[in-house]
């Protein structure tokens, strides 16, 4: 018998206490969800989300966000100031006990905050602890309070610096640079996330500036009307079918309700949802009863007004949310949040609530109008007459079971495991890169299947159009998923990786726009599970002799150029890959498909509302929003291909 491999010895002694804010600096991504990007943005947003608290209990109507020139950022509001007198069970300011302790805050009491957006209490604390510098100043009982704090712990304890007139909370921090791999903020996501509060919380007034440029940039967001004015930005130059958005508050058992809707031209629908401020993109229980409540009501209206008499079928919920834009907010004392990223309302009651609420007054709203009851119907019966006439080619695409002796597509090279989890899609673009990839991969868990051309633009076609494009019947078929809110059944779905492997060139590039277009329209969970990915095929091979490096932009190839000539540039071979076709199956397999080695981008969706808008200006029928987009981002431009 061999001897016991000598082990550390495993005692009391090995058990960590991290006490404080050591916790978060420990695991930060516990916390803010990365140290990346994400992660960065979400420190302002934690401390915006309390002046938003204020405002939500009737203290706060300003909030402004300056980024300064080193990349530090400082959030004002004018709401009651957090407090400084001493705690009653901790012996330090209230200001202290909020910035240096986990679970600590005011809407943990509901007295305090009958609402709040954050509900795990470690907001401005958790910036506090990765921050390099964090200074509060706090204006309340006539004089201003300052504090300081360095990656979590006091360094100036609290002090009288001056005078007030006023209240109000000004946090300045410097995100910890040996905490986050992203240093830089982006003007266009905090501005985003702020529009997205003032469209929410009607009345407040949320301001940016960006001090990093020669001229300041600035914007100030103000909505009176709240969620009608949102509903129209996210409706942007489509042409509405009713004038102005459907919209109303209320308030049932202690949930208030904020609705708006309104119709357009389009075929797609963006319905985006929210509790307490927070953007649920995977949905929950009101918009479940969001959603049951619009149909009912659409064919109960129907019904009545006689409207459905030479049709033999109900409307379906895809038929009466086809051209849909729409906004549900929710305000819920205790919300409880599941699903993948906790962003998936789990109360069961809110569902009710909801679906009976928004019933009775869509109802007596459509009953009550009848000219955008007509547009609204008149919709919706369109979209019905083209699903009935998809829906020979819908069964075509629909997934059967082996049983049911259901065929995938002639061209997909399928991979010999079964297992959902294992298993890889490639969607290659053209024949001569589909023969190499079927050629290089690991056939056990890699399916191949090659795309002829570019697909249909699916933001400016209905159901019946999309499922008579070929190669749109071959990706559902082989994916087995099918489409549509009310057929599509993720856990259907054949492969858990499906990647989009598109040549380096302006071609690929738009036909993975046109893929990711198409999975955004009308597969969208795929992309929220995480299912979504894009190969990063080289762009260059960099050999001399029997070395060789395969890289992804100039500067590489350079490098490299440099290296392997000890920096005379000469004897060196290098080959342009312009497309995959070009490479031969080993190649293709060591540098885009080899889990080992390959590079692969995962697609996910951070900012629903801003790849709404993304999508519609870069795809939809208006061409003046792109020629706008155009000359606005045509200085960031690095590979142009004329």
């Amino acid at each position: 018998m061999t001897a016991a491999k000598q082990q550390p010895r495993y005692s009391s002694d090995a058990i960590q206490v991290l006490k404080g804010l050591e916790a978060v600096r420990k695991r930060p991504a516990m916390y803010i969800g990365s140290t990346a990007a994400r992660g960065l943005h979400h420190l302002i947003y934690e401390v915006v989300d309390n002046s938003i608290d204020e405002a939500l209990a009737g203290f706060c109507d300003k909030i402004g966000v300056t980024i300064h020139a080193d990349d530090s950022v400082t959030v004002t509001d004018n709401g009651r100031g957090i407090p400084v007198d001493i705690h009653k069970t901790e012996g330090i300011p209230g200001l202290e006990v909020a910035m240096t302790m986990l679970h600590a805050g005011g809407k943990f009491d509901r007295s305090t905050y009958k609402v709040s957006g954050g509900l795990h209490g470690v907001g401005v604390s958790v910036v506090n602890a990765l921050s390099e510098q964090l200074d509060v100043w706090v204006a309340r009982d006539g004089s201003v309070h300052h504090m300081a704090f360095a990656q979590g712990i006091t360094t100036k304890k609290l002090e009288v610096t001056g005078t007030a007139k006023r209240t109000g909370t000004k946090v300045h921090f410097r995100p910890d640079s040996e905490i986050f791999t992203e240093k830089r903020f982006d003007y266009d996501t905090v501005a985003s996330r702020l529009r997205e509060l003032a469209f929410l919380n009607s009345g407040v007034t949320l301001s940016i500036r960006d001090e990093r440029e020669e001229e300041p940039r600035e914007e100030v967001f103000l909505f009176k009307h709240g969620l009608k004015q949102f509903v129209e930005h996210l409706r942007g130059k489509r042409k509405a079918l009713h004038p102005k958005p459907v919209a109303f508050a209320t308030s049932k058992d202690d949930v208030e309700i904020d609705v708006a809707l309104q119709y357009d031209d389009g075929y797609a629908e963006n319905t985006f949802s929210f509790v307490n401020n927070i953007n649920t993109h995977e949905g929950g229980t009101h918009l479940t009863g969001f959603k049951a409540a619009l149909t009912r009501a659409i064919n109960e209206v129907a019904k009545n007004k006689g409207l459905l008499k030479k049709v033999n079928f109900s409307l379906s919920g895809d038929d009466v949310r086809e051209g849909m834009t729409s906004v549900i907010h929710v305000k819920v004392k205790e919300p409880q949040f599941e699903g993948q990223t906790k962003t998936k309302l789990g109360n069961s009651e809110v569902e009710g609530i909801v679906k009976t609420v928004v019933y009775e007054r869509l109802f007596n709203y459509l009953m009550e109008n009848p000219g955008v009851t007509r547009a609204i119907i008149d919709k919706a019966l369109s979209a019905a007459r083209a699903r009935e006439a998809a829906r020979k080619a819908r069964e075509l695409v629909r997934k059967k079971s082996a049983l049911e002796g259901g065929l995938l597509p002639g061209k997909l090279a399928d991979c010999s495991l079964s297992d959902p989890t294992m298993c890889e899609l490639y969607l290659v673009e053209g024949d001569s890169a589909g023969g190499s990839a079927k050629q290089g991969r690991n056939r056990s868990f890699q399916a191949i299947l090659p795309l002829r051309g570019k697909i249909l633009n699916v933001q400016k076609a209905r159901i019946d159009r999309i499922l008579s494009n070929e190669e749109i019947r071959a990706i559902i078929t082989a994916i087995g998923t099918g489409v549509g809110e009310d057929e599509f059944k993720l856990d259907e779905a054949r492969y858990h990786k499906i990647i989009i492997m598109t040549d380096a060139d302006v071609d690929g590039a738009h036909i993975r726009t046109l893929l990711l277009t198409f999975f955004y329209n009308q597969m969208r969970p795929l992309v929220e599970a995480g299912y979504i990915y894009i190969a990063q095929p080289p762009l260059y091979r960099v050999a001399k002799g029997k070395e060789e490096y395969y890289v992804y932009d100039d500067d590489e190839r350079d490098k490299y150029v440099k290296r392997l000539s000890n920096g005379a540039g000469k004897g060196i071979n290098i080959q342009r890959y312009k497309g995959l076709g070009e490479m031969n199956p080993d190649q293709l397999w060591k540098t885009t498909m080899d889990p080992e080695t390959r590079t692969v981008l995962k697609v996910e969706l951070d900012d629903a509302v801003r790849a709404a808008e993304i999508f519609e200006t870069l795809m939809g029928d208006q061409v003046e929003p792109r020629r706008e987009f155009i000359e606005k981002n045509a200085r960031y431009v690095r590979n142009l291909d004329v």
